[in-house]
């Protein structure tokens, strides 16, 4: 126990933490813009979204980067990706109109579950090299929903029509004509930053930087946030769409 415990890499839980505390103050602006009606210039414009892209980005490095620390891969993938069908069952059946389909946890999950095979190959890559290549991967492909290959306002090509089919190509990354989800990520192009999560962990324990980087940093209510990031992710919007719904109320 007393090994485990100076393993322990706080920090990581830390970084976890803070951005779940972003999250949730991102979501809860986000019932005040779109169920409220409250306009919010910042939000709705690039400054929001800048906001929303840096604590996507976070979470799905940080999964990527801790997955090797896992004792079971089965396991909190599975876990991950139940959590992330309850999340689109429960929007479907109670929020038709702000649903979401493959979501943030439905694709942490695929990419958790999705390694296990994967890593058999990854491992024999340099990890100098799979920094390198998934990087590029995530820049080429990040447009890939929007039916082109680019970054952002970086247009590369247009992307056939014939790749956005249905709901297994909306989970690839190629949605369909009317596909609409309230929170939307899918395999393509996110795997890529994941892996090179991977690939920066495997970086940082050849040279040995874990435990210098990541043992310190404990904030106590960080660290006890970021250690159950999935149950406070499947809480807070319920209890944030009941405080949305008593603010209207008493307003």
């Amino acid at each position: 126990m007393e090994n485990q415990k100076k393993q322990r890499l706080h920090l990581l839980d830390a970084l976890r933490g803070w951005t779940l505390i972003n999250m949730i103050l991102y979501h809860g602006l986000w019932d005040l813009v779109n169920i409220a009606g409250i306009p919010m210039a910042w939000y709705s414009g690039k400054p929001g979204y800048l906001w929303q892209q840096s604590i996507c980005w976070t979470f799905i490095l940080l999964s990527g980067y801790c997955w090797s620390m896992s004792r079971n891969h089965l396991r909190r993938g599975l876990l991950v990706f139940g959590g992330g069908a309850l999340v689109s069952l429960v929007t479907h059946l109670l929020m038709p109109e702000s649903s979401i389909s493959f979501g943030i946890l439905t694709c942490l999950g695929s990419c958790m579950l999705l390694m296990i095979p994967m890593e058999k190959l990854l491992r024999r890559v340099k990890p100098c090299w799979g920094v390198a290549v998934s990087a590029l991967l995530f820049f080429l492909l990040r447009n890939c929903s929007d039916h082109q290959l680019g970054f952002e306002e970086i247009v590369l090509a247009q992307l056939p029509d014939g790749l956005y089919r249905n709901m297994l190509t909306a989970y690839l990354g190629f949605p369909m004509a009317g596909f609409y989800s309230a929170d939307y990520f899918p395999l393509i192009p996110w795997l890529a930053l994941f892996i090179l999560g991977y690939f920066l962990q495997r970086i940082c324990r050849e040279k040995g930087l874990d435990q210098k980087l990541f043992a310190g940093g404990q904030v106590p209510v960080l660290n006890w946030m970021g250690r159950r990031s999935l149950l406070i992710y499947l809480l807070h919007q319920p209890m944030l769409y009941g405080l949305c719904l008593l603010y209207m109320y008493l307003t």
